[in-house]
């Protein structure tokens, strides 16, 4: 071995070493907090009460493409779209209704009878539900 490719061993290959020490526990710890985000079944969106009252509820949402969530009635809501995209609606009867969203749209909706929302766009939705009680 060349006197070069001998320094270069000597000084390369220990930072190397000391990379992957101080490397692994970071991505042990990143793959920890991942796996804390996923939802709890496949194909489910992820939801996360995030203030809770006698007043309202607030969930963070996010529909990846595809997740559908299960059928429910719901109280009277305010929906803040941060990001946009189309949802679909999925009757009991088998009734199917498609609705855009854009970033940003708030709206609001009476309390209804139960439908599962999907997906069915090629973005990822993020929104806020805020639930009221019931008038």
């Amino acid at each position: 071995m060349s006197k070069t490719a001998g320094v270069l061993v000597r000084i390369v290959l220990p930072a190397f070493l000391a990379a992957g020490v101080i490397a692994a526990p970071a991505m042990a710890q990143e793959k920890k907090a991942a796996k804390k985000m996923e939802p709890t079944a496949a194909g489910k969106p992820m939801s996360k009460e995030v203030l809770k009252n006698e007043k309202a509820v607030v969930n963070d949402v996010t529909y990846k493409p595809g997740d559908q969530s299960p059928s429910v009635e719901r109280p009277p809501r305010v929906v803040i779209y941060v990001k946009g995209g189309t949802l679909q609606r999925i009757y009991p009867d088998g009734k199917k209704q498609n609705t855009t969203y854009k970033d940003g749209e708030v709206k609001y909706f009476e309390a209804t009878p139960a439908y599962a929302v999907k997906n069915v766009g090629k973005t990822t939705i993020h929104l806020y539900a805020v639930q009221l009680p019931k008038q």
